[in-house]
């Protein structure tokens, strides 16, 4: 019997013990105009002559709290449709201006300047609009630490450079933002300017690096008065066509679909995507994964990176579960004759729709509702003559869903309330977690209380398994010395992979950490600073100590714009896996000598036409079974700037283990019950070569191509004992043709390249080129080059896809048919 989903009722309440704060805001005033001004970055128009100048702006780097090398002003405008912002940043060397192309939504090589909005003032989330000087428009959303530059809004910019400095002119629609329904609005707001030779960042109202928080430091923007919420209804119709060759096979597609946002009202949103589009989509960067947890792949579909910051509430959201494996993908094999092999199954499902509505009210209570629905999927079993003998559903119909409440409150502290919940149709399990998560300050920002809990409920046929987690911490966020403590559980059946991800569960972890930063320049430093971190942990079920570690490291920023880091982690003591030997009842655990591990990193200066970023770490283990294990790992990055256009970045990386132990195969026939663990030397290379060349603000063109090499070669094989050691064996992990079933030499070769062409606001034309190669198998190859020609030459696919999407929106086409 299916679960019933019972409506949960949350109230919050929070006893007001924190007072405001007493921070000190700069105001300025916005001018109403009836004749909007020609956005061409000249500033000319007479209505920007009476406006109010902000000025004055501060430091934050490298001089905390000085005046700025360089004078910068600052206006603003808005009429009934929009808010407009004229910027003049002086300079005395107009010459000397970084003006390097970038494509859209890309921080480069070049003088910036922004404006950050939080209409709501809740202190923790809003916009930023930001314009480099060779007229490059980037937009984000900020909140709780994360820049979402995925968000796209569609305003206007531009820029003009002459003899005292350069010139910004802003037009945002209102349709692009969300504020109150109230006559008079007042909005957080801040100005920054970057002049990029000096390194030098200023903020109008004053940003401390010393105070958490970034919207809570803002300034004030006033005299914004009668102004409504526009109807925001923009619709992005897309045609593509798709051509893969795989194989020496060819097919061609077509499709069609779209997005749509429509404003609710004037603080809702709805975003919805109707059959997507993902061909164009970077590929995922894979490994070779010898251990016992999953790989977690980034999101690089728009449409689940855009605008989720409420749905990531909790950590309970991992967006990749949407399209991605069918649920019962390894479980077809169980079921398979002596006659019988599986010909075909799919390794993803397909989305066919996803909707999103999202929103902060006047009282400041975030709302967000998630739903997406994907379709069946089904694998084809044969007989060994390769005719079909049925199809098995891997995948039934399954709905996803997240329900969102977020209450800011004072001093830009916050509770919430998130549920996740997968249905399935048929009798295959349905999932659900129920979270909150809450983040309480003082009123000087100085300390910190936070915490979650969250509830996993897997409903299968007859019965329901639950688990639980929580977590609390309390720290000193503000000021040089910073500090804390807290405890995270997570109970052996807690189980949030349905729509979230974990790598394990089963643990109770106590950590305390310090830090403290030394924030104005000394000596050759403009910043340093001093981190340490320390946890102990144990399992939840049995009760069992697993591992204690101290990591400490320093970070240095210098006043020729090097960065460099060391760091370090030990393990003084004896540490136990109880995951890697992969005995469901933990019975088993492997025993890991005291170890330490040490590394360090140096950044050049990116402002030149040659820059290199290095990383080095070396990991010690004390002897152990006969075998002297070490790992050393290092990555290699020069970058090239060819000239304004064009940016060559490579990167080499090599990760080697020497004399490593894992998991290979249990109750074998020469040690039946046991588990078989093997001693192994893995050596992973990874090389990546980057080009993007753009050329204008609105065309360009990137390339990545992506060789990542990993082979593990096993020397021995022991058993793992009852005390957690190593002993002698007699497996020897061959075949009936003495070759070794162990041994792996895994490649993956990708080439990702795309040309965009911005070619009108919110609308683009995307060619796309894709190669793939994988291939693994048993024979170690040493050399380098050889391996490479074998992977070349091996089975690939190729895709070219064009796509166009159009961007329309309905006032404009209203306006154009009347």
């Amino acid at each position: 019997m299916k679960a019933p989903i019972v409506p949960i009722v949350f109230c919050f309440f929070c006893i007001q013990m924190f007072g405001q704060q007493n921070a000190t805001k700069k105001t300025l005033n916005a001018v109403r105009i009836e004749k909007a001004p020609i956005v061409d970055g000249v500033l000319d128009d007479a209505v920007w002559d009476n406006a109010p100048i902000a000025t004055d702006f501060v430091q934050n780097s490298p001089n905390p709290q000085t005046t700025p090398t360089l004078q910068t002003e600052v206006k603003v405008l808005y009429d009934n449709q929009a808010i407009y912002i004229g910027a003049y940043c002086l300079d005395n060397e107009p010459d000397k201006i970084y003006d390097y192309l970038s494509q859209r939504d890309q921080f480069d090589n070049a003088d910036l300047f922004s404006i950050t909005l939080d209409t709501y003032q809740n202190g923790i989330d809003g916009l930023e609009f930001i314009v480099s000087a060779a007229g490059v428009q980037i937009d984000q959303k900020i909140g709780n630490g994360n820049n979402d530059r995925n968000w796209n809004a569609v305003w206007q910019s531009e820029v003009s450079i002459d003899d005292k400095g350069w010139y910004i002119e802003y037009k945002i629609p209102f349709s692009a933002l969300r504020f109150p329904n109230k006559d008079v609005q007042k909005w957080n707001v801040n100005f920054i300017r970057n002049i990029r030779r000096l390194r030098e960042v200023s903020f109008w109202n004053p940003l401390d690096p010393e105070i958490a928080g970034f919207f809570n430091q803002s300034g004030e923007l006033n005299g914004i008065e009668n102004i409504e919420s526009p109807l925001r209804l923009f619709l992005y119709p897309y045609v593509s066509s798709v051509v893969t060759n795989s194989d020496g096979s060819t097919n061609t597609t077509f499709n069609g679909g779209m997005d749509l946002k429509y404003g609710l009202n004037d603080a809702f949103t709805l975003d919805m995507t109707l059959i997507p589009d993902f061909s164009q989509v970077l590929s995922d960067n894979q490994v070779l994964n010898l251990s016992p947890f999953e790989i977690r792949f980034d999101e690089n579909r728009q449409f689940f990176t855009e605008g989720v910051e409420l749905f990531q509430k909790g950590n309970l959201f991992y967006s990749r579960r949407i399209g991605g494996r069918p649920v019962d993908f390894w479980n077809i094999h169980d079921d398979l004759s002596e006659n019988e092999e599986v010909t075909f199954n799919p390794t993803t499902t397909r989305l066919l729709n996803a909707t999103k509505i999202s929103g902060r009210t006047n009282k400041n209570t975030g709302i967000g509702l998630f739903n997406a629905v994907v379709g069946e999927s089904k694998a084809i079993v044969s007989d060994l003559e390769g005719n079909k003998v049925r199809e098995v559903m891997t995948n039934p119909l399954t709905n996803y869903n997240i329900f969102v409440i977020d209450q800011a409150l004072k001093n830009n502290s916050y509770i919430s309330l998130i549920n996740t919940n997968v249905f399935r149709k048929g009798d295959t399990y349905d999932a659900n977690v129920t979270g909150t998560e809450f983040s309480l300050k003082d009123k000087d920002n100085k300390y910190e209380v936070s915490g979650n809990f969250s509830l996993s409920q897997l409903y299968h046929k007859d019965e329901t398994d639950l688990g639980h987690k929580y977590s609390l911490e309390l720290g000193k966020i503000s000021g040089a010395l910073n500090y804390g403590v807290g405890f995270n559980v997570e109970s052996d059946t807690y189980d949030r992979n349905d729509l979230g991800f974990l790598f394990n569960n089963n643990e109770r972890s106590t950590f305390a950490y310090g830090s403290y930063t030394i924030f104005k320049p000394f000596w050759k430093i403009n910043r340093m600073r001093f981190n340490l971190w320390s946890e102990y942990s144990r399992l939840y079920a049995p009760n069992k100590f697993t591992n204690f570690g101290v990591n400490p490291s320093m970070n240095v920023f210098w006043k020729n714009f090097l960065a460099s880091g060391v760091f370090c982690y030990f393990q003084p003591t004896k540490t136990y896996d109880y995951f890697e030997p992969r005995v469901a009842d933990l019975s088993r655990f492997h025993t890991v000598n005291e170890q330490f591990n040490y590394g360090g990193w140096i950044s050049s200066d990116y402002r030149k036409k040659l820059a290199v970023d290095f990383r080095f770490n070396h990991n010690n283990f004390a002897e152990y079974a006969d075998f002297d294990r070490s790992d050393f790992n290092f990555s290699l990055s020069p970058r090239f700037r060819l000239n304004s256009q064009c940016l060559i970045v490579y990167e080499i990386s090599r990760n080697k283990t020497n004399n490593g132990f894992g998991y290979v195969n249990s109750d074998v026939e020469e040690h039946p019950g046991e588990t078989i663990y093997g001693v192994r030397d893995v050596t992973s290379y990874i090389n990546t070569l980057s080009t993007v060349y753009t050329f204008n603000n609105k065309m360009g063109l990137t390339f990545r191509l992506r060789h990542y090499w990993s082979v593990a070669d096993y020397s021995a094989y022991k058993i793992l004992g009852q005390d957690g050691y190593l002993y002698d064996s007699n497996y020897t992990g061959l075949d009936e043709d003495n070759v070794s079933m162990h041994n792996t030499n895994f490649n993956a070769f990708t080439i990702d390249t795309n040309f965009k062409w911005q070619f009108a606001p919110g609308s683009e034309l995307n060619l796309n080129w894709k190669n793939n190669i994988i291939t693994s198998g048993t024979n170690v190859e040493a050399a380098f080059f050889n391996n490479l020609e074998n992977t070349i030459n091996s089975p690939q696919t190729n895709s070219i896809s064009l796509k166009i999407l159009y961007f329309v929106d309905y006032l404009y086409l209203k306006n154009i048919l009347n």
